[in-house]
């Protein structure tokens, strides 16, 4: 009886090389949002070495992927699918060349807010609050919090991250009057979260994004001796309602501590106080003026 061939199971270093050269080929800066490069560029694509700063990792490792001579670990591997922007059949197949089992999305899915969240967000109608994720992804927001921010709803997913928001949107830096204590607080964060859980694809992928975006940024997660409070005062001035400080705290549910209710507060009696409420009110009229007549 003839046998039949068997595929190989084990890692093919060579076609994962090729692989992955070929997925880099296929990005752009302009695809993953990154600004625009004076360098003149000989080849299509992400250059390796953007490649391997949104991935957490470096050049030379990078290099040895490609050109087959590293057997990279799953983390790794996980990042570097988040860079590329594999969808799950592609991220299927580099595990598969790898011969590694699964297919290393771990967190594809966007957490669920804890119900017990979700009712105290909905609860707050006068201060604005949002759930928040291990790397400050916004999951889940009131009206006052889209007043104050901005329309998270009109953000694709993924670019609903604070961290996103404080380096990159223009107008972050003119709401808050004190940016740069607020940006050093989501740095320390965002430290904090990586010392936590240092094999994190996304969590690696948004630092290099960072990095590669804002000069900052790319100092101060240089910079070891970075600080910052994650409670305390803010002041700002709101394009439509003006100035106001307020007052952030972060609560931990005890359900799961990777979730936390942040809310801003204003002191009773504080012109702030009765902006903040003005705000609130003022949320609440357009949302009302926006919602479907079916829904009034």
């Amino acid at each position: 009886m003839t046998s039949v061939p068997q595929p190989p199971t084990g890692p093919r270093p060579n076609e994962l090389g090729a692989f992955v050269r070929a997925r880099r080929a296929e990005l752009t800066r302009d695809a993953i949002g990154l600004p625009h490069s004076t360098r003149p560029r000989r080849v299509p694509g992400l250059r390796r070495e953007e490649v391997a700063l949104l991935s957490g990792i470096s050049v030379g490792y990078y290099d040895r992927i490609e050109q087959g001579r590293a057997r990279a670990s799953t983390p790794v591997l996980a990042r570097v699918a988040e860079t590329l922007r594999l969808d799950d059949e592609q991220r299927a197949h580099l595990f598969e060349l790898a011969g590694k089992a699964g297919t290393g999305s771990g967190e594809s899915a966007a957490p669920r807010v804890k119900p017990q969240l979700r009712w105290m967000l909905d609860d707050l109608t006068a201060a604005p609050a949002v759930v928040m994720g291990r790397r400050t992804d916004v999951l889940a927001w009131n009206e006052p919090a889209a007043a104050l921010f901005t329309d998270f709803g009109q953000l694709p997913s993924k670019e609903r991250n604070f961290a996103r928001l404080v380096f990159t949107d223009p107008a972050m830096r003119t709401l808050y009057r004190d940016w740069a204590d607020i940006a050093r607080a989501v740095v320390a964060r965002l430290r904090g979260e990586a010392a936590h859980r240092p094999d994190d694809p996304r969590l690696a992928l948004l630092v290099g994004e960072l990095s590669m975006r804002d000069e900052d940024f790319r100092r101060w997660w240089a910079d070891d001796r970075v600080t910052g409070k994650w409670t305390g005062a803010q002041h700002l001035r709101h394009p439509a309602v003006g100035d106001l400080t307020l007052r952030w705290d972060a609560l931990t549910g005890s359900a799961d501590h990777d979730q936390q209710l942040v809310v801003w507060t204003a002191e009773p009696g504080t012109p702030s106080h009765d902006v903040l409420r003005l705000l609130g009110l003022w949320a609440a009229d357009d949302a009302e003026r926006l919602a479907p007549d079916s829904a009034r």
